[in-house]
């Protein structure tokens, strides 16, 4: 029985996370990123603020924000909660790897997700 989740074609895939970096679709990035069903961009300032996560806001079609934080999840401020609930996106804090296998499974699933992923070192 297969259980590989089937992805559209031209969707961005999480295949490999390392405190090195990621490789998504192909690609290898060696720094922090945001991950987004069509494109995946360098996160470069990966503090993780309302300023920092404004691609997300500018990209007009995310519903939830799952937010990799390295080995370990720490809270977010109520103030980023509330920033981007007003429009329209929830996050989710979360370890790195959980973020990599959640985001692909929701992609699978044709949700409007993202993810920004700080390299689990």
């Amino acid at each position: 029985m297969e259980v590989t989740p089937l992805i559209q074609a031209g969707r961005q895939v999480i295949e490999r996370y390392a405190a090195s970096g990621f490789r998504v679709s192909g690609t290898i990035f060696l720094c922090p990123v945001i991950v987004f069903p069509d494109r995946t961009v360098e996160w470069p300032d990966a503090a993780i603020t309302r300023e920092s996560l404004q691609p997300v806001v500018d990209h007009g079609d995310i519903e939830l924000l799952l937010l990799g934080q390295g080995r370990r999840m720490g809270p977010v401020s109520v103030a980023l909660r509330a920033a981007l609930k007003q429009h329209g996106i929830a996050i989710e804090p979360m370890d790195t790897g959980a973020a990599c296998r959640t985001y692909n499974m929701l992609l699978a699933e044709e949700r409007r997700v993202a993810a920004a992923l700080l390299r689990p070192i």
